[in-house]
């Protein structure tokens, strides 16, 4: 099935996808013109390539992310650190789920594609279950491990044939995207599935 995802503020980078795969990207009126039976997907913002997370490792297997039932005992927030450590050595099988629910708060961000070198099989699998993708590392790393790292890490630009993994952001252009950060996202797609959308 044929789906054409717009963006109010970057009309010029439509994308059409057929399925997992992107099947043309351009201007939204040439998009929906040549293909009036497409489902149409009306996003706020800009739509862009989505985004990599360089902190993979430190944000899915080093972190803790409380299970909203915790908030009373552990808050809300992801939890590093020795804190986090002391979690997963009292229950380890806490990895699992925290992962899960790290991914999803990745998805948030606009993330389809992490770096780092994955070592636990939990987290491993809660990756592959949400078909990011996994890359390397950028030499350098901007900053301390965060959903919204500084400076964001775009992926290239989106072509026909490539895989439809792209996410929307609700912000006018990329300059306000960069100074408001990742939790501006509105919509992420991988494998042309909508995995977030916000509320």
């Amino acid at each position: 099935m044929l789906t054409l995802h717009v963006a109010e503020h970057s009309p010029e980078t439509a994308v059409l996808a057929d399925g997992a795969t992107i099947a043309a990207v351009g201007p939204h009126q040439e998009l929906a013109a040549a293909h009036p039976s497409a489902r149409v997907r009306r996003w706020p913002g800009i739509l862009t390539p989505g985004l990599l997370n360089p902190y993979g490792p430190e944000l899915l297997e080093a972190t803790y992310h409380p299970d909203p039932r915790e908030a009373d005992e552990l808050g809300t927030g992801p939890i590093g650190g020795e804190r986090a450590a002391a979690i997963f050595r009292a229950d380890p099988s806490r990895l699992s789920a925290s992962a899960r629910r790290g991914v999803q708060r990745m998805l948030a961000h606009g993330t389809v594609a992490v770096a780092g070198e994955l070592r636990a099989r939990p987290v491993m699998d809660a990756v592959g279950r949400a078909g990011l993708a996994v890359a390397q590392r950028p030499p350098r790393l901007p900053g301390p491990p965060s959903l919204s790292p500084t400076p964001l890490v775009l992926l290239p630009p989106l072509a026909e044939g490539a895989p439809a993994r792209f996410a929307v952001f609700d912000v006018q252009n990329r300059a306000e995207l960069v100074a408001r950060g990742a939790s501006t996202c509105v919509a992420t797609v991988i494998a042309g599935r909508l995995l977030y959308r916000a509320r």
